[in-house]
């Protein structure tokens, strides 16, 4: 293991055992995964697929049955390997009674800053997350969306060098969801490496530069975002084919899908699609549009799943 990467696991594994009855459950099975630093990396399942028992022994909320991980090259069972990571839970329980000030106050004095320095850093975050008005409001007034972004406040207010959010777009409007990439993508300008639970899987592929899909404890894919939405294929789309020239395309497209009053073919190689220009347009139709077919993150993910 080195300290190349921001997080590194080997076999991680836990195992969750019952005396009454006598039972084994393994909910996280020898994950071995690598977190380049300066990265955005989103892990992904389905509910119950590990991922927030993954994210605990990250942070030695609880331990793990075999296996290890390191942050940054240090044990993650180190204090001082866990002094750089910002955490925002997806069940966050501020409390209520504490105004966004007041509640930054205190968790950035348990993180270790000094006095000045909050006072300094808390007016930044809230104006950084479209809080500033809101500072001096008790929490139990803010809505979903507000204690979202309060609590990303919460997890920078240390300056981490790594991120670690679970559903942080939760709750939140698409306008405060864009807000709020876009401050993520600041961050990883600037070197901070984010690590990301979510179920908005179009918001993880407009984000995240690499992503692991996990199942029943397991990784079962895992890749750049690029790659695997890359798909393969050529669409070509066209308008007005005659029901006789459509039966003669179907006869080698993988599939046809009709789209705004036209027709789009998917066929397997550059050959396939060529030959079908070339009828179209020896029947004088136009062709719309020719297109590399990808997938989105989400047909991805789907695939993955049911294949498992």
């Amino acid at each position: 293991m080195t300290d190349a990467y921001a997080i590194e696991t080997e076999g991680l594994t836990k195992v969750f055992r019952t005396r009454f009855p006598a039972r084994e459950f393994k909910a996280v099975d020898a994950i071995s995964l690598r977190v380049p630093r300066g990265t955005t990396f989103g892990l992904l399942g389905p509910n119950g697929a590990g991922k927030t028992t993954f994210v605990k022994m990250l942070l030695s909320a609880t331990h793990p049955s075999a296996g290890r991980a390191k942050l940054f090259g240090q044990d993650c069972r180190v204090p001082e390997a866990r002094r750089p990571i910002g955490y925002l839970p997806e069940n966050h329980r501020f409390p209520t009674y504490m105004t966004g000030a007041n509640m930054l106050d205190f968790y950035g004095a348990l993180s270790g800053l000094e006095s000045t320095a909050r006072r300094r850093r808390i007016p930044e975050l809230l104006a950084l997350v479209g809080l500033e008005k809101w500072g001096g409001t008790r929490l139990g007034k803010y809505s979903k969306g507000m204690l979202q972004r309060v609590g990303l406040a919460q997890a920078m207010m240390h300056s981490p060098d790594l991120l670690i959010l679970d559903e942080p777009s939760d709750g939140v409007d698409p306008i405060g969801r864009r807000e709020i990439r876009d401050i993520l993508q600041a961050l990883e300008q600037k070197g901070v490496t984010i690590f990301l639970n979510s179920h908005l899987l179009v918001e993880v592929e407009l984000f995240c530069r690499e992503v692991a899909i996990i199942q029943n404890g397991r990784v079962a894919l895992e890749g750049t975002v690029k790659e695997l939405t890359a798909g393969s294929g050529y669409r070509v789309e066209a308008e007005g084919v005659p029901e006789a020239l459509q039966t003669e395309l179907r006869a080698t497209a993988r599939s046809v899908a009709a789209r705004d009053g036209a027709l789009q073919f998917l066929f397997a190689g550059r050959g396939e699609a060529n030959r079908a220009i070339d009828l179209l347009r020896s029947q004088q139709i136009e062709v719309e549009s020719v297109q590399r077919a990808t997938s989105t993150l989400e047909e991805v993910f789907v695939r993955t799943i049911n294949a498992k």
